[in-house]
């Protein structure tokens, strides 16, 4: 690998990484390449976008979409400086000539309607995850993006991550060897409990779809593909009517099956002591394994218990948070109509996987990806 004048190779390796995770776009709609944008649902994520959202340069805020009167007024403070109309509806907001990218962080029941709205009048859309609650608001979402004029881009923030963009790469070009075993653990604190939505399956997904989809993209992505088949197991065991009339699992196991018979473990549980488990997400190769939150590889050594010794990749370890980075990435994609680096395809992956690991816990049986492929 040659060098430019004047770099490193690290500073070559760090800046490959940030181009994966923040591709340059030119030209926009708005005035002086400004890009204008409105945002539905302005609840705990809706206001970390938002916040991210008004450090992009060339981005104004031209209006914001709630309907709780607190999570407006909240909205108005964090974009004071745009002085973004407030409204209710969010039709109005779709209506609007001077609205080139909207962002719909709303309830996941609520995806497949907004969604649908905003790319039928050809608005670029950041949707946060997933698709949607079943596979026929999937399809219907997946379509819909086909059919846009209108960029697709779904929010899986951890695509924008440095170390889990290097690893993946390095997967990608054979650092780990063939992939044999991956392993996926989403542990923590149960979920807000003010958030009564979460709670509520029909609304929610369940835990699986609303949460773990962006572990699930991350396999996915590192995979190439879908898995072809799921089986689980899951309930309630600690917090049973808590809050009540909780029909969201505390906890769940599911084993899916890749191509190449590569299997993926995913567990879930809210019950998890602070600092006992966590978040994990490991992938096992023919010659190394590799963990993707810290970029960090290590060697396979058969017949042998010595600890390995780890080797960290590069990666550029200054600059932005992963959500910030795919906000911008959004809003690049938006300039110059390119199609986002997590697209709608691969937001159909992760959606219609959680729903395939959802349907074998419910109806204790394995379940194939043709079925929910509708």
């Amino acid at each position: 690998m040659s060098t430019e004048p004047g770099k490193t190779r690290r500073a070559i390796l760090q800046s490959a990484a940030t181009a994966i995770a923040a591709p340059a776009f030119l030209s926009a709609q708005g005035t002086n390449n400004e890009i204008r944008v409105g945002i539905i649902g302005i609840g705990g994520r809706g206001s970390n976008l938002l916040k991210r959202i008004v450090q992009v340069p060339n981005v104004r805020v031209v209006a914001v979409c709630d309907i709780d009167p607190e999570a407006q007024d909240e909205a108005s403070k964090i974009a004071e400086r745009d002085k973004p109309d407030v409204m209710a509806e969010y039709r109005k907001l779709l209506d609007r000539k001077d609205i080139d990218a909207v962002f719909v962080v709303t309830p996941v029941d609520l995806h497949k309607e907004m969604a649908m709205a905003a790319l039928e009048v050809h608005k670029h859309l950041y949707l946060e995850k997933p698709l949607g609650n079943s596979p026929e608001e999937v399809k219907a979402v997946f379509e819909a993006a086909k059919k846009s004029r209108g960029q697709l881009q779904t929010g899986f923030q951890l695509r924008y991550d440095p170390p889990r963009v290097a690893a993946i790469r390095h997967i990608h070009e054979g650092g780990i060897g063939k992939i044999a075993y991956m392993q996926g653990n989403r542990h923590t604190g149960d979920l807000p409990r003010e958030k009564e939505w979460l709670f509520d399956a029909s609304r929610s997904g369940n835990s699986i779809v609303e949460q773990a989809v962006h572990i699930m993209d991350l396999m996915n992505w590192a995979m190439k593909t879908h898995p072809l088949r799921a089986i689980g197991s899951g309930g309630i065991n600690v917090y049973h009517d808590e809050p009540p009339g909780r029909t969201t699992y505390d906890n769940y196991v599911v084993i899916y099956e890749y191509p190449g018979d590569v299997r993926l473990t995913f567990t879930h549980i809210y019950i998890d002591p602070g600092g006992f488990t966590g978040v994990s997400e490991k992938i096992w190769g023919s010659e190394y394994a590799i963990d993707l939150p810290t970029g960090t590889k290590y060697k396979l050594e058969a017949q042998k218990r010595v600890k390995a010794e780890p080797e960290r990749l590069d990666w550029d370890q200054s600059g932005d948070d992963m959500t910030l980075r795919a906000v911008k990435g959004f809003f690049q994609h938006a300039r110059d109509n390119s199609e986002p680096f997590n697209n709608a395809t691969y937001g159909k992956y992760a959606t219609l996987m959680a729903i395939m690991g959802r349907t074998a816990i419910e109806e204790k049986r394995a379940v194939t990806w043709d079925e929910v492929d509708i």
